[in-house]
C-alpha cells in the first residue's frame, strides 16, 4: 500500500540503537533479544508507575489499540487552545472567532493529513462507531462486508433501513487474495452501492490491500468506506490515491484525547441524506408552519448541537504531529519493535498467535495470542498486578471473528506505538515466559466490578 502525507516532515529523526538504560523490571535475558529501540516521541503518562505484588514499577503500556495516550506535543498544543475556549459558530466575540477559527481549520488539517480531495466534506463524530453509524445513515441501497469486521463495521449495516438489512455479508477466505476473489464476485452478483472494509484488524493487526478493494469496488459500480482506526496512526493513507470515498477513523487511537471522529468523503450522500441528527446547528431556517425546516449543506448538516471542538482540535494536532515524525520513520520503529515481538512469542512453548490470513505480509504493532492452559482474562490481570503490564483480553469487539479463529471466549492482546521501547516488549515476553513455565494453570477468572456491565 503506497501513499505520502500531505503535510511535510520536518523533524523526523531515525530512532536510534543502542544501550538501554536498565530499568525496574528489566530481567538480564533482555540484552540476548538484541539492541534497545528506544520511544519514537514522548507521550503522557511515560512516567507512570503502578501498583504491583510487593510495590510498584513504571507501566508497560501495551495496549494501544485500545487507545493510545496522547502524544505530548499534542497535550500541549491542546491545553494552550484551552485558554483561549468559547463556543464556535455564530458568535462575534473574540474568543468564540478564535476557537471557529481552529475547530474549522481541523476540518482543513485532517483533509490534508489523509490526502482527501478539495471537495471532500469533513464531518467531526464522537469516534469510528459514530462515523460508521452515520455513515450507514447516508448509505443508499446494499452494501457489502466481510464477516470478520469490527462489531463498529458490521452492525451498522445489519441494522434494518426501509424495512430490511442491507448487509451482504461475505465469508473472508483463508488467504487475502482468495478473500478479494469472494468480494469481487458477491459485488458482481447484482449491484450495491458500498464496500465497508477494515483496514488493518484490530485484533491481529493484519493489513488489507486497500487500493486493490477500491478498484473492485469502483470496477463493479459501488463506493468504499475505509474503516481506518488501526491504520492512521501506523501508516500513511490517501484517500486520493488508494481511491477510496470515506474514511473512517476516531482520534484516542491516533494520540488524540478528548473523545472525536471523523467521517471524511464525497459531499454528495452527506447533503442527500436526512441530518444525521436534529437540532441546533444543522438548521438554516425553521418555520413551525408550511415552509417547514431548512437544513444546510456539507458538514453542518449532520453536526448539530454544540461540537466537540476540543476533540477536533485535538484530532488535527494528532494530524500534524504523525505527519512530522515521518511515516518512514514510524513505520521503522514499529516494524523493529514486531519483529522483536514475533520472534519472543515464538520462542514461548504455549502462546499461540493469531492469524487471519496465510498471505498477509504487513501488519501493524498489533499481536493477538492465546496461552494455552490460560483463561485470557487470567493472563491480563497477571500481567498486570505481578508486572505492571497493560494488554487487552477478551473478543476485542469482533466476535464473529474470534469464533472463526476457533476462540470464542476470547484472547489477548498486546499493541504499541511510538511512546512504545524494547524494554516494554521484553517485559512481556519475560512475564509470558514465567508463566507458561508455572506448573499451575488457571483457566476461568471473574472481571473486576469495574467493568460490569461492558462485556469484550
Amino acid at each position: 500500500m503506497t501513499a505520502v502525507l500531505s503535510a511535510p516532515v520536518s523533524r523526523s529523526v531515525r530512532p536510534a540503537l543502542g544501550t538501554a538504560p536498565v530499568c525496574d523490571g528489566r530481567s538480564s535475558a533482555v540484552a540476548d533479544r538484541g539492541p534497545f529501540i528506544p520511544a519514537l516521541a514522548p507521550v503522557v503518562g511515560a512516567d507512570t508507575r503502578v501498583p504491583v505484588t510487593g510495590g510498584s514499577v513504571a507501566y508497560a503500556n501495551l495496549d494501544y489499540a485500545a487507545s493510545a495516550p496522547a502524544l505530548a506535543t499534542v497535550a500541549s498544543d491542546v491545553a494552550g487552545a484551552l485558554g483561549e475556549y468559547a463556543s464556535v459558530h455564530r458568535g462575534a466575540g473574540h474568543l468564540s472567532q478564535v476557537t471557529t477559527r481552529r475547530y474549522e481549520a481541523a476540518r482543513d488539517t485532517v483533509r490534508a493529513f489523509v490526502r482527501g480531495r478539495a471537495d471532500d466534506t469533513v464531518v467531526f463524530t464522537r469516534n469510528t462507531t459514530d462515523a460508521i453509524n452515520l455513515a450507514a445513515h447516508i448509505t443508499p441501497g446494499d452494501v457489502v462486508v466481510l464477516d470478520i469486521e469490527h462489531n463498529a463495521n458490521l452492525l451498522p449495516w445489519c441494522a434494518p433501513k426501509e424495512g430490511r438489512s442491507r448487509a451482504r455479508i461475505v465469508t473472508a477466505c483463508d488467504t487475502i487474495e482468495d478473500t478479494l476473489v469472494a468480494l469481487e464476485a458477491e459485488l458482481a452478483s447484482k449491484p450495491a452501492s458500498l464496500l465497508a472494509v477494515t483496514a488493518a484488524s484490530n485484533v491481529t493487526g493484519e493489513v488489507l490491500p486497500i487500493g486493490k478493494l477500491a478498484s473492485i469496488a469502483h470496477r463493479h459500480g459501488a463506493r468504499i468506506l475505509v474503516e481506518a482506526a488501526q491504520l492512521v496512526a501506523h501508516r500513511p493513507i490517501s484517500i486520493v490515491s488508494h481511491g477510496i470515498d470515506y474514511l473512517a477513523f476516531s482520534g484516542h487511537k491516533a494520540y488524540a484525547p478528548f473523545g472525536a471522529g471523523v467521517l471524511i468523503g464525497r459531499s454528495d450522500w452527506f447533503d442527500a441524506a436526512d441530518p444525521y441528527l436534529a437540532g441546533g446547528g444543522a438548521t438554516a431556517d425553521v418555520d413551525l408552519g408550511d415552509e417547514g425546516t431548512t437544513w444546510h449543506s456539507g458538514a453542518a448538516r449532520h453536526e448539530a448541537g454544540s461540537p466537540n471542538v476540543l476533540g477536533a482540535i485535538s484530532i488535527a494536532k494528532a494530524c500534524e504531529a504523525l505527519a512530522d515524525l515521518g511515516p518512514e520513520y514510524i513505520g521503522h520503529h514499529e516494524a523493529a519493535l514486531c519483529e522483536r515481538l514475533d520472534a519472543g512469542l515464538a520462542a514461548i512453548e504455549g502462546v499461540r498467535p493469531l492469524r487471519i490470513f496465510s498471505d498477509s505480509t504487513d501488519r501493524v504493532g498489533i499481536a493477538g495470542f492465546t496461552v494455552d492452559g490460560h483463561a485470557p482474562r487470567a493472563v491480563a490481570e497477571y500481567l498486570s498486578s505481578e508486572h505492571g503490564i497493560g494488554v487487552r483480553d477478551g473478543r476485542f469487539c469482533a466476535h464473529p471473528l474470534l469464533k472463526r479463529l476457533g476462540h470464542p471466549e476470547g484472547a489477548v492482546r498486546a499493541s504499541f506505538g511510538a511512546g512504545t521501547t524494547s524494554d516494554d516488549v521484553d517485559r512481556l515476553l519475560d512475564a509470558l515466559t514465567t508463566l507458561c513455565g508455572n506448573a499451575a494453570r488457571t483457566t476461568t477468572t471473574s472481571r473486576p466490578a469495574l467493568d460490569e456491565g461492558y462485556p469484550a
